[in-house]
């Protein structure tokens, strides 16, 4: 396998660090470049840590110098003024830039299901999903007019060992352990897609310097999507225990917890179903590995070994327990 030399921005998120660590496995020549090291998730030895706010051209500049890429991968970008600010930085000194945008910009509610590549980029509801859409109308119109070399990718919830997917985090868990209820929005039901970093690290860094991805979006996300009833039955028994569920409209969530109406009625409230072919017809060997009753398992381990992250939200535990009164007595 040919050596590239690959820059990740960001690069110790949930999403980006297994990429890194495998890119690094399979012999590239990785730099990271952020504003520091990740406790959480630090760097593998061996790659190269640049530290610089992406935000702030002159620090990006001095960190790099003259340095050309292979490919620029892109974590930290999420408006167009982010993404028109990258490309004064490294248009014409990358092989290729690597936006990563989401999977939550295709069509809300979706008209039909699986989700592909020419679903519609509409959303409604939430504003992070219509500016990672505006950062592609950007990418594609700079690819079209003057030949960048871009590739677009578009997750959907991605998670690893010390994420939980679920409205509360850590307070649900603890709320489970200690036997009270925790609040799923809507009936339960509907369908989502989770996927482990480590599975999406083999698609996206299959994309890395190849060529037949210049100019093309790809959906990478698992083919493994259960109701949200069964993500927190699963997070209950790998916590030891069985999760009382108790359900809410995701409209009155959003009423007690206006931080994440957006979130759920412009994703989190619909099935999503997605289909990956396109980019398994270029990285054959990305597939979902990890299903979610195992990710479970393997988060809540994380936890119990690292009890100074089991941080109950004082706030959010007492709207939980606001909103099961409300369920419950309406």
């Amino acid at each position: 396998m040919a050596t590239n030399k690959l820059l990740f921005i960001g690069g110790t998120g949930i999403i980006s660090s297994k990429s890194v660590r495998l890119a690094h496995e399979r012999g590239h020549d990785v730099t990271v470049l952020n504003r520091g090291i990740s406790r959480i998730r630090p760097l593998p030895e061996g790659v190269r840590s640049l530290v610089a706010d992406i935000r702030d051209p002159r620090s990006v500049r001095d960190a790099i110098g003259s340095e050309e890429f292979d490919a620029v991968a892109e974590f930290a970008a999420f408006t167009p003024e982010h993404v028109a600010g990258d490309l004064d930085l490294f248009e014409g000194r990358a092989g290729q830039y690597v936006f990563i945008s989401s999977a939550s910009a295709y069509q809300k509610p979706p008209a039909s299901l699986p989700i592909t590549e020419s679903t519609p980029l509409v959303n409604p509801f939430w504003r992070y999903s219509r500016d990672k859409i505006a950062c592609e109308d950007l990418l594609v119109a700079a690819h079209r007019d003057r030949g960048l070399p871009v590739t677009i990718v578009r997750p959907s919830h991605t998670y690893d060992e010390a994420a939980l997917p679920t409205l509360g985090g850590w307070t649900d868990v603890a709320r489970m352990r200690a036997g009270r209820p925790v609040v799923v929005h809507g009936d339960g039901t509907s369908l989502w897609t989770l996927t482990h970093s480590r599975d999406f690290a083999v698609a996206f860094v299959g994309l890395l310097a190849n060529p037949l991805a210049l100019g093309e979006a790809y959906t990478i996300t698992g083919d493994h999507h259960p109701t949200w009833n069964q993500i927190y039955e699963w997070i209950g028994r790998a916590a030891g225990v069985e999760a009382e569920l108790v359900h809410v409209a995701s409209e009155t969530i959003g009423r007690v917890l206006p931080e994440h109406l957006d979130g759920l009625v412009g994703d989190k409230a619909h099935s999503v179903v997605f289909d990956n072919s396109k980019v398994k017809a270029l990285v054959p060997e990305f597939s979902t590995t990890v299903p979610y009753w195992e990710g479970a398992a393997q988060t809540i381990a994380w936890y119990d070994a690292h009890p100074e992250k089991q941080v109950v939200d004082v706030a959010l535990d007492a709207a939980f327990d606001a909103l099961v009164a409300h369920a419950r007595y309406a």
